[in-house]
């Protein structure tokens, strides 16, 4: 079945970096692409990045030039480097596919950003 488990969240200072990983399995990995949301407390589900099976990246406004989504296909791996992080990044950052017309969600990983 469809799996995605996403790690490598924490509590990280203003201005630091945390990269997370979510961990595919269950599809051909290298026919879909991905996509990673976050959600804060009392606010909705939001995109945050998105690549394609080709490697096209797109960004929402509030993360472009601090946050780089890749792939590894060899691993079947999603990655979310995130840089420079704000208070305001902190969230359930969560892994997500459509895999034969399903949305498939991962568990996510908290991300807190404080001092």
């Amino acid at each position: 079945q469809v799996q995605l488990v996403e790690s490598g969240g924490g509590l990280v200072q203003p201005g630091g970096s945390l990269r997370l990983s979510c961990a595919a399995s269950g599809f051909t990995f290298t026919n879909y692409g991905t996509s990673w949301y976050r959600q804060a407390p009392g606010k909705e589900r939001e995109s945050v990045a998105t690549i394609t099976r080709t490697g096209f990246t797109a960004y929402a406004d509030s993360v472009k030039g601090r946050f780089t989504i890749s792939r590894d296909n060899a691993k079947n791996t999603v990655y979310l480097q995130m840089n420079s992080l704000k208070p305001e990044d902190t969230a359930v950052y969560i892994c997500y596919a459509r895999i034969y017309n399903y949305d498939y969600w991962g568990q996510g990983t908290q991300v807190t950003v404080s001092s």
